[in-house]
């Protein structure tokens, strides 16, 4: 698992990288605010029901701030995702830093 900060996530955004989008929070924070391409698989699901993601493409994983996303990563490189990014700092610092107009909770 490599980090990515919310500077890098929008600069990958911003240059139409290809790259997959993973949200392991619970569909009412999912709710609040997202990312518009994001796949949401809440983290106590993740395991059991996984998405379907290609693993030849990288994945970044968010949440609220960057601590359960390190679990997600770790899930997804046991079932042999091997370019796994975990968003430093969650949607709430990429909301503070990167996309300030991106609603926070």
């Amino acid at each position: 698992m490599k980090q990515l900060s919310p500077d890098e996530l929008k600069q990958w955004m911003d240059s139409k990288k290809t790259f997959q989008l993973l949200d392991v929070r619970e569909r009412w924070e999912y709710d609040i605010v997202r990312f518009e391409q994001a796949i949401l698989r809440p983290l106590g699901f993740l395991q059991i029901n996984p998405p379907e993601l290609d693993k030849e493409k990288p994945v970044v994983v968010c949440c609220h701030h960057g601590v359960r996303s390190i679990s997600g990563c770790l899930i997804l490189e046991q079932l042999g995702f091997k370019n796994v990014y975990n968003l430093s700092g969650g949607i709430d610092l990429y909301a503070q830093t990167a996309d300030t107009s991106m609603p926070t909770y």
